[in-house]
């Protein structure tokens, strides 16, 4: 895990996060401790011991200006699809456990609904704000964070916000799997990519491109079709793949509903994986595992994104208002199925 911590030249004071990992217990647990609230006495005590061996200060005048919290957290997603889903599912989790109650907002990529949604966080005011990035609001989330609302992206950045940021390694995991492929002899291989807008697409797109220049093989724009992260956009996608002259030996889809579209694609049209086309996708979900020969893929850390977010926020609401921000880019797993198999 790399974290960026934009205060270099400034010896870094002690956060209720070194707290928590001294004390070994959850930031959550640490937070109620500060607050005044019950927490249990072993947990008290270990905590008390790492405060005064770390010692750790919280800012007075930054505890003054938290005495009107709502104990809300607005969570600001795209779609329920089953990685944004988990991710609920995960993110809820954490931050109950902080005492706090998360309230979602589903946009369904629509920069309206995008800018509604947030008018409603501030007119709820959510004491802090996690959200899958969009270029298109990027003033009126500016705004928030001009109103001391912290602002939490994940999955997609968007340059230039004072933000905190908790993303994967979506470039190395990307060229990790495509150079996977070339290592079992593919020299033809598709992409279904994402919206081009959006960080991760751009980082998915840029690690399949650079696996294929290491090894000489030079990017084919005919080979590169864009499905917009859906099931469909994935079928349309493998259709036009599939089309060209001299069709992939091997497809990557940059998140997992472009996979199941290829999916179907390949099984309406009597095209077997991975006898006929290699298949292999960023995201890992259940059904992967399900499918006859398993689907190879990219998994994400799921778990410890939410957890990680958590952490931060908590930091976040204990810290000043206008400390630095975070940047934290976590690993990804690569799990070998049966979908992809050498050339022969």
């Amino acid at each position: 895990m790399d974290e960026t911590d934009h205060t270099a030249g400034r010896k870094r004071g002690a956060t209720i996060i070194d707290v928590a990992k001294v004390a070994d217990v959850a930031v959550g647990t640490v937070s109620r401790y500060l607050n005044g609230q019950t927490i249990r006495r072993s947990n008290r005590e270990q905590i008390e011991r790492a405060i005064q061996d770390l010692g750790y200060k919280r800012n007075a005048a930054a505890a003054s200006i938290r005495t009107d919290l709502t104990h809300m957290i607005g969570f600001l997603v795209p779609t329920f699809d089953e990685f944004h889903a988990r991710m609920l599912e995960h993110l809820a989790n954490s931050v109950r456990r902080t005492g706090r109650a998360l309230l979602t907002y589903c946009h369904g990529g629509d920069p309206r609904v995008v800018a509604e949604a947030l008018d409603f966080f501030a007119a709820q005011r959510v004491d802090a704000l996690i959200m899958d990035g969009t270029a298109e609001v990027y003033d009126r989330v500016d705004d928030l964070i001009n109103h001391d609302i912290p602002i939490i992206f994940y999955n997609n950045d968007v340059r230039g916000l004072a933000a905190d940021r908790v993303m994967v390694e979506n470039h190395k995991a990307s060229y990790r799997l495509v150079s996977h492929l070339i290592d079992l002899g593919h020299r033809r291989i598709g992409i279904l990519t994402g919206d081009p807008r959006n960080s991760s697409g751009i980082e998915r797109l840029a690690g399949y491109e650079q696996a294929l220049r290491e090894r000489g093989i030079a990017p084919d724009p005919a080979l590169a079709v864009r499905g917009n992260w859906r099931m469909d956009g994935g079928y349309e996608a493998t259709k036009r793949l599939m089309s060209v002259e001299t069709p992939p030996t091997a497809i990557f889809s940059a998140n997992y509903g472009m996979a199941v579209g290829a999916l179907s694609w390949l099984k309406e049209n009597g095209r077997h994986v991975p006898e006929d086309v290699s298949l292999a996708s960023f995201d890992d979900v259940a059904v992967f595992r399900l499918y006859e020969a398993g689907i190879t893929a990219v998994a994400q850390p799921v778990a410890s994104i939410a957890e990680t977010i958590t952490d931060i926020l908590v930091e976040r609401l204990a810290e000043p208002a206008g400390g630095a921000t975070r940047s934290v880019v976590l690993e990804c797993d690569i799990i070998l199925r049966g979908s992809t198999r050498r050339v022969t």
